[in-house]
């Protein structure tokens, strides 16, 4: 039953595994992957079934390498009413991309993921949000290559990604593409992130039921919130030459994920993008 609000917010899930994170690169070079033990579809059934213990419909960001190697699980979630939208092909991040093969990987995987899904892809998030100031026309070619819209921008000072001085809430880019950040509460002059994520984890459960709720009561506005599959699984392979931050970013509650998960679907109203933001439809 939602607590605070009868606003409904976005629901979103990047699906990629524990071996294809940013932060890991170093350790699973991508002529790797294939070889690498898979858990995602394992993963994405718990997030099903947790989904359908609650009757909530949600945005999977999706890879289309992800998409290629386990196709009936991309069918499954279409055929549960969720949305599938893209999270490009293989993890690239958008800012280390040419014009080019940023164009070419987006039409490729949204080809790869409607063939295999047999819907639309309207919705797109770049790997570690990774469209800010530098990049911005990737907006154009997201919009050339038919997005509807982008989730790919978190207005927050990060050490790998964030645009601080962007809107946010959704607002249409140069290109008429709309952007919709991930959600940020506006606190002491700054942004603050409350979408998910590592800070989902990391920090006790009341900051992030606070963050939402005060953007639905204080801001009148849907929240937009997200997390990875991999974030359910603490029995995923250990890296252990990784660096201390990252495996404290990775690894650190791993085994209490699904249970903060429960309690915020119980807590608040939630759906797909396109059902929330009626722009994105």
């Amino acid at each position: 039953m939602s607590t605070s609000s009868d606003i409904a917010n976005a629901l979103t899930i990047d699906v990629e595994d524990y071996f294809q994170v940013s932060a890991l690169a170093p350790h699973f070079p991508r002529k790797t992957w294939d070889v690498v033990p898979c858990r995602v579809e394992r993963n994405v059934e718990l997030i099903l079934h947790l989904l359908e213990e609650h009757g909530t419909k949600a945005t999977f960001f999706t890879l289309g390498w992800i998409a290629e190697r386990y196709p009936q699980l991309i069918r499954r979630i279409a055929a549960a009413g969720h949305e599938i939208a893209s999270h490009g092909y293989g993890h690239a991040r958008a800012s280390e991309q040419s014009r080019e093969i940023f164009l070419s990987d987006v039409k490729l995987a949204k080809a790869v993921l409607e063939d295999i899904a047999g819907v639309p892809v309207r919705g797109y998030r770049a790997p570690s949000f990774s469209i800010g100031k530098a990049n911005l026309w990737a907006h154009d070619c997201l919009l050339e290559s038919g997005h509807a819209y982008s989730s790919s921008i978190y207005p927050v000072q990060h050490d790998h990604y964030g645009m601080p001085d962007a809107p946010r809430f959704p607002y249409r880019a140069e290109s008429g593409l709309l952007e919709i950040p991930v959600t940020t509460v506006r606190w002491m002059g700054r942004n603050w992130p409350a979408g998910g994520g590592g800070y989902f984890r990391l920090l006790p459960y009341g900051v992030s039921r606070w963050g939402i709720a005060r953007v639905n009561e204080c801001d009148k506005r849907p929240a937009i919130f997200y997390f990875h599959p991999w974030e359910l699984d603490p029995g995923q392979p250990r890296v252990t030459g990784a660096t201390a931050k990252t495996r404290f970013r990775h690894y650190v509650n791993l085994d209490r994920t699904e249970s903060r998960l429960s309690r915020l679907l119980g807590d608040f109203a939630w759906g797909r993008v396109d059902q929330v933001f009626e722009e994105a439809r």
